[in-house]
């Protein structure tokens, strides 16, 4: 049996037990929050335990790291969706301790790309079409730096409501313990 196929078994039962009923919220979160963290596992469920988040209290963008790396990507566009359209009235960057980002070498992933069949002439097409592989790539040395510059790049966005506080904390995968690295307000 697949994964897929347990996920689906078990959706089944989950939907004819009515067991979604406990999770029923709207689309705006009840504490007016939107959080972008790291999709790591370990946050999972530990994020908003340590905040004291339930379900449909607040927005969560997740991505590799909490980065954001261009000013109009998909991460920037989810932020300020959940600004303008979903009533988030703060910005929370979470990042987190013994991130995965920050032992990230580029090198090894294309070459793990190429173990699974990418060839040299697909990232060789990539590089020539003005995309920097190893800088899109490339992690980060320091979670906090990291979580300032993501802070950074939301508060000065130019589409960014400047009245929204942007917050940058560090949280530990273990423990829950946030330390918080830049106060918005």
């Amino acid at each position: 049996m697949t994964l897929l196929t347990n996920i689906l078994d078990y959706n089944q039962q989950f939907v004819q037990e009515q067991s979604y009923e406990e999770y029923r919220t709207t689309k705006f979160p009840d504490k007016r929050l939107v959080i972008l963290t790291c999709m790591d596992t370990r946050l999972v469920e530990l994020l908003p335990k340590s905040m004291n988040m339930k379900n449909g209290d607040v927005k969560i963008v997740k991505n590799a790291g909490a980065v954001v790396s261009h000013p109009f990507g998909s991460i920037m566009r989810s932020l300020l969706v959940a600004v303008y359209e979903l009533q988030a009235d703060e910005v929370l960057v979470i990042g987190h301790h013994d991130c995965g980002m920050s032992a990230i070498n580029s090198d090894n992933i294309m070459d793990k790309m190429k173990e699974r069949g990418v060839a040299d002439e697909t990232l060789d097409t990539v590089n020539y079409s003005g995309i920097d592989l190893h800088d899109w790539l490339k992690g980060f040395s320091s979670v906090q730096e990291s979580v300032a510059h993501s802070v950074d790049m939301i508060k000065n966005h130019p589409l960014m409501d400047k009245k929204i506080p942007v917050h940058g904390l560090v949280i530990s995968p273990e423990t829950g313990k946030l330390d918080l690295v830049v106060e918005g307000y």
